[in-house]
């Protein structure tokens, strides 16, 4: 049924070219339809929202009570960043390499969560390639250091010890400053110890009990098991150990488990664990946390960490701080970063106060992209009416065409109504194609006298496979 309307249409749209091709012309317009214009080849996705930090799991919230105390379990994965938008207001093609390292990062903790070791493997090898040859001090900002550990620990566990042992030599010798050197020989002790033998799963399962009992001992004598949580996070149990036991401390409501993840949080610790501790800060809220949390972002020249900390003031509800951040910072990718989140906070007075102040084209497209993740569409059509820069227009325009079309087709035919920009006008038109608003362009059609512009729409309306199209082609050949 979808082949034959195909050909159908197929067959109308050649038929109501020639058609329209014979019609009055302007003297500049060419004789031939004009084929779709390259996007529409392939229509990119919409704008992705930028997605805010998943949830902490829900025991961090849970009543506490009486009951078996549950397996822990992993720490949830950190939330990759989301896509960069490049000069047209597209997401996810400029992106810097930092940002791709962190990502693939974050994978490969995923995969690890996931038991995928041999996934994983590849995944940390690629990025540590991607830096080869840098410096250590460009390498370890990209996380390479922390690549090279998980990566040993992924060879330990897959009883591939002598492949761990030389990763941890190459990655100690490579990073003599890291923060990640009292976990590598930590580890490249486990490693040797169990050098040509199975790894012992009672190993693994005295780690669990441990944590079980921590977690029922802070239930119950929070005062006894935050000193015990604390002595273990400064040993030397692996890093997943400490991240679960850093998980059942920030359930805590004692003062002492609130410093000791603040400590975390403001450095000195494992890199990962401090990312964990910035993120349970966010989560815990209150005025204390994110005043630490601002600290903490003044205090660090990591773009990773200051980028958990912006995605750590959206469940912390932080807006102030937030837009301080998108009208201080220097780097463009992290003022980029505040401005997504206001988005998914639906901080649209914010996001309003920006754009007036704002000078950069690139950010005014980001604020324009948050409008449209906030559900703003009056912000967009104000812009897409009044803004004076064409090509901000157009990306008013692109994502009002982005959100429904029962919610902006009529303001895009307003739009289109009383625009005179050609190149404006198209853009409306590619909108309500995104929308497959084939309703509105036939009513467009009908009432547009350029023929121009009326085989632009014609041409949309060509390849939507809907009955309002097909019947208006049918229509034109009578």
């Amino acid at each position: 049924m979808n082949k034959m309307m195909t050909n159908h249409t197929g067959i109308l749209a050649t038929l109501v070219t020639a058609m329209l091709a014979a019609a009055p012309m302007r003297a500049h317009a060419q004789i031939d339809v004009p084929a779709p214009p390259p996007e529409l080849q392939a229509i990119p996705a919409p704008p992705a929202p930028p997605p805010p930090p998943p949830p902490l799991p829900e025991a961090l919230f849970a009543q506490r009570g009486v009951g078996p105390v549950p397996k822990p379990q992993p720490a949830p994965p950190l939330p990759p960043p989301p896509p960069t938008p490049d000069a047209t207001g597209r997401p996810g093609r400029s992106v810097s390499p930092l940002t791709r390292a962190e990502s693939l990062y974050e994978q490969a903790l995923s995969s690890i969560d996931r038991d995928q070791l041999d996934r994983a493997v590849e995944q940390l090898e690629r990025l540590i390639g991607q830096f080869d040859g840098q410096s250590a001090a460009t390498a370890a900002a990209a996380k390479v250091d922390g690549a090279f550990y998980w990566k040993a620990y992924s060879q330990v566990k897959q009883n591939k010890i002598d492949d761990a042992l030389t990763t941890l030599d190459v990655m100690q010798k490579k990073f003599k400053d890291s923060r990640w050197l009292k976990d590598a020989k930590a580890l490249e002790a486990e490693a040797r110890q169990t050098s040509g033998q199975t790894i012992s799963p009672e190993a693994q399962a005295d780690e669990e009990l441990k944590l079980l009992a921590l977690r029922g001992l802070m239930q119950s004598d929070p005062e006894r098991g935050v000193p015990m949580i604390e002595q273990l996070l400064a040993g030397n149990s692996s890093i997943k150990v400490k991240t679960n036991a850093l998980f059942v401390l920030s359930q805590s409501r004692s003062a002492r488990a609130r410093d000791i993840i603040t400590g975390v949080a403001k450095g000195g610790a494992n890199p990962d664990l401090q990312l964990r501790a910035v993120r349970y800060l966010g989560a815990m809220g209150g005025p204390e946390n994110r005043q630490v949390l601002e600290e903490v972002y003044r205090s660090t020249n990591d773009v990773s960490v200051k980028r958990a900390v912006i995605r750590s003031m959206v469940p912390a509800g932080d807006r102030a701080r937030l837009l301080s951040i998108a009208k201080s910072e220097s780097l463009p990718e992290l003022r980029s970063e505040a401005v997504g989140q206001l988005g998914a906070m639906r901080a649209t007075t914010e996001l309003s106060e920006l754009y007036g102040t704002e000078s950069s084209p690139d950010i005014k497209r980001r604020i324009i992209q948050s409008f449209m993740v906030a559900g703003a569409s009056d912000k967009l059509t104000e812009l897409a009416r009044t803004e004076k820069d064409p090509e901000l227009r157009r990306t008013a325009i692109r994502n009002l065409g982005v959100m429904n079309a029962s919610k902006t087709g009529d303001v895009l035919r307003s739009l289109y109504s009383s625009e005179t920009n050609a190149a404006v006008k198209e853009e409306i038109i590619n909108a309500l194609f995104v929308q497959r608003n084939a309703t509105t362009l036939v009513e467009m059609a009908r009432a547009e006298k350029d023929p121009a512009m009326k085989r632009e729409i014609v041409s949309r309306l060509s390849n939507m496979r809907t009955k309002e199209a097909t019947d208006y082609l049918l229509e034109l050949l009578k």
